[in-house]
């Protein structure tokens, strides 16, 4: 049975930089190389660090404290130091490695315990291929989550780090639009082998697919020695990078141009009391409190702002009717649009008396998804148009439309009498194109049945 321990970056969701006043923002898509950067960031001689990004500090803090870890009251800058053409200054500053004080320890989270959480700055990226460097990432925060090796497989690892994505998309401490990257440690410990690191597996995908391919080729080759690999995602296959570095070959030393944080216990408290409930949390909840079924309450928790909205939403309409609304119509108009719950702006108030228009009769099921396809990106009061929208359901009010559709549709008629059934529901969807979908969907489908008969 293999170990499997995970070393878990994440970019802080900042404004500016860990120690300047440039943008926190990289990547080819979001920023021409080399646009947010300044002495400090690129190491320039001379360039001293600013204070610490304190927003940056707090973040990890509190995701510290939603891992259940202990928070070290005096926080050591530390310089670690190695050559590579992505670090200017020749040494990362970070709040790890040797006498360290990390910023959390000791935590757990869903049965995997967490040995530390600690906040660093980032290198700039370098594309080995061209020799191209580009600064905006370099001084980024960076904040990194060390387990414990207690995952004994990839899947454990998968679904350990979807719920933990999920958990800290609730305090949004980390930029989900960059994503996770983990450096992956595997071992098998009754082989006696040495335990391998794979640096750098960026998706949840790679990482279940990077540990499977050297548990296999471990078990075929056992190492002997330490060593670091990266991840061929192309051919989902590990390659040597080079032996594994000891502690001491980074010369860790304190950074004498940054003073130590002092976190005191009101701060602590303070930054507690901000954190909301936890995914699982709110999952028993909604399943105990409200009765709703598992899976979509599975759905509603993925992400807190809907799962807040959802709780709104059901505190003056029915669970029943609000679950189906939320979790299949809502979560689907946003995916068709491409949106987030938080780059819209949709009203409970507004969804609430929508839903109330529907569960009252005063308009169809297919008018209510009309209304909320035109809320992205801002929603209205569906009332001020009632009348506009208001449902037909009466049959005298529908036999006239239901005549004309049936004298303009002579070969969906004869499939009908023929026994072809599917033709009524082509008829029926002509009744709902007349009435701009206010026909009551069952009164049309009568109707249209006795004009045939």
């Amino acid at each position: 049975m293999p170990k499997i321990g995970l070393e878990i970056h994440g970019y802080i969701q900042t404004v500016e930089k860990l120690f300047c006043k440039c943008k926190s923002i990289h990547g080819a898509k979001l920023a021409k190389p080399n646009t947010y950067i300044c002495p400090i960031c690129t190491g320039q001689p001379g360039a001293k660090p600013m204070l610490p990004n304190k927003e940056a500090v707090e973040k990890t803090i509190q995701t510290g404290l939603i891992l259940g870890c202990k928070i070290n009251s005096e926080l050591i800058w530390q310089r670690k130091h190695y050559d590579w053409p992505d670090l200017p200054k020749g040494y990362q500053n970070t709040i790890s490695g040797a006498h360290a004080f990390p910023v959390g320890i000791n935590g757990k989270f869903i049965g995997i315990r967490i040995r530390e959480i600690h906040l660093e700055e980032d290198p700039a990226a370098w594309n080995p291929k061209t020799g191209e460097i580009d600064y905006n990432k370099s001084g980024s925060p960076l904040m990194e989550i060390v387990t414990e090796p207690d995952f004994t497989s990839s899947q454990q690892v998968y679904e350990w780090l979807k719920q933990l994505v999920i958990t800290l998309g609730y305090i949004k401490s980390v930029d989900k639009n960059l994503g996770l990257k983990a450096d992956v440690n595997v071992s098998l410990p009754e082989l006696k082998g040495e335990r391998i690191e794979i640096k750098n597996v960026n998706s949840l995908s790679n990482i279940k697919t990077a540990i499977e391919y050297e548990e296999s080729r471990q078990k075929n080759d056992v190492p002997k020695v330490r060593e670091t690999r990266m991840f061929d995602e192309a051919k989902g296959i590990t390659k040597k990078m080079r032996e594994k570095e000891a502690e001491q070959d980074y010369r860790f030393i304190s950074d004498p141009d940054l003073p130590a944080i002092e976190i005191e216990n009101s701060r602590i408290e303070k930054i507690k009391k901000s954190i909301p409930e936890t995914p699982q949390d709110k999952l028993q909840k909604l399943i105990k409190k409200y009765n709703i079924e598992k899976r979509y309450a599975e759905i509603l928790t993925k992400n807190i702002d809907i799962a807040e909205f959802f709780e709104k939403v059901i505190e003056k309409i029915s669970p029943k009717l609000a679950v189906p609304w939320v979790t299949v119509e809502l979560l689907s108009i946003l995916n068709y649009n491409k949106k987030e719950f938080d780059e819209v702006d949709i009203k409970v108030e507004h969804f609430v008396e929508l839903l109330r228009l529907l569960e009252k009769e005063q308009i169809t099921e297919l008018k209510a998804k009309d209304i909320l396809r035109s809320w992205i990106p801002e929603s209205f009061s569906p009332g001020k148009e009632a009348e506009k929208y208001s449902k037909i359901s009466g049959a005298d009010e529908l036999r006239k439309i239901c005549q004309e559709v049936i004298d303009k549709s002579p070969e969906a008629v004869n499939d009908f009498k023929a026994g072809r059934k599917e033709s009524l529901n082509f008829l029926i969807g002509k009744v709902m194109q007349k009435t701009n979908k206010r026909a009551d969907f069952k009164t049309a489908k009568d109707v249209l049945e006795k004009l045939m008969s």
